[in-house]
């Protein structure tokens, strides 16, 4: 059976795949305080939205903050969809409670309130709505969040909504058409790139993760994954993952600038394959 570099470098776990456990998973300073803020609007039913560029750990933070909720408190609904119309979103989430949406936008939105009120009254238990991709939802769409929020005369909101999306969504939301909906807006996260201290123990964090007891990178190696990634998670699992594989065939202890280098050349923009 041919060898792998998790054998080579004698790890338990492979470092940065992207099925990592949540409890796993590098928590930032940054990444802490929003899943705080995150919790909190959970917990007082409010109206939030997460913001990140492309690879910064949204889907990260997602994880961690959902398998944080307690399912004796809380009934989470998930909703992934970039051409999700307002029917959809109703059906979307009746779906998931079991419930057969009517055809009909405003009939589905009242089944919608109906089990809700059903599930905080009965069950005891808060909803929190987490719809993902919300950069490529139309105007539509995002409107129907705000009428859906007005509940009983605007005196309480029947859930938690939690928007997550690309920077984009952050740059349409301060458009003057969308002022109503920016107004309802309870709480505004933005998770920030990675520094190049937060980039050394995110790979030294995976690196634990996989059962390493020495460091495999060396400071110049992480000075360049740094720079080419803009400490952005996504490239610098791509990065790190790539070096170990070709540190491995090439039978080196460790990953140095050298290295990095060269994969980001040849591998990650173009050359030849590794």
């Amino acid at each position: 059976m041919m060898e792998m570099y998790e054998e080579f470098f004698k790890m338990a776990n492979t470092p940065f795949a992207r099925n990592l456990p949540p409890k796993s998973l590098y928590e930032s300073s940054a990444v802490s305080e929003i899943l705080g803020r995150l919790t909190y609007a959970a917990d007082r039913q409010l109206f939030a939205v997460l913001t990140a560029d492309a690879g910064c750990g949204k889907s990260t933070i997602i994880r961690k903050f959902t398998k944080s909720l307690d399912g004796d408190t809380y009934l989470l609904l998930y909703l992934s969809d970039s051409k999700l119309t307002p029917r959809w979103f109703y059906k979307g989430l009746l779906d998931q409670l079991g419930i057969d949406a009517r055809f009909y936008r405003g009939d589905a939105k009242r089944q919608l309130h109906k089990e809700i009120e059903i599930i905080r009254g009965v069950q005891q238990k808060k909803v929190v709505c987490v719809l993902d991709e919300a950069h490529l939802l139309d105007k539509e769409t995002l409107e129907e969040f705000r009428f859906l929020l007005n509940f009983r005369y605007d005196s309480m909101s029947p859930m938690s909504l939690i928007l997550v999306g690309q920077s984009e969504l952050l740059d349409k939301l301060k458009l003057q058409r969308y002022d109503a909906i920016r107004q309802r807006i309870d709480m505004m996260c933005i998770l920030p790139h990675l520094d190049r201290a937060q980039t050394q123990e995110y790979i030294k964090s995976h690196l634990e993760y996989a059962g390493c007891t020495h460091e495999l990178f060396t400071d110049k190696a992480v000075d360049e994954i740094y720079r080419t990634s803009h400490g952005t998670m996504r490239m610098i699992n791509r990065i790190s993952e790539k070096c170990l594989m070709y540190a491995y065939q090439q039978r080196k202890p460790l990953v140095d600038d050298h290295t990095v280098r060269f994969v980001v050349e040849n591998e990650l923009f173009g050359g030849t394959s590794i």
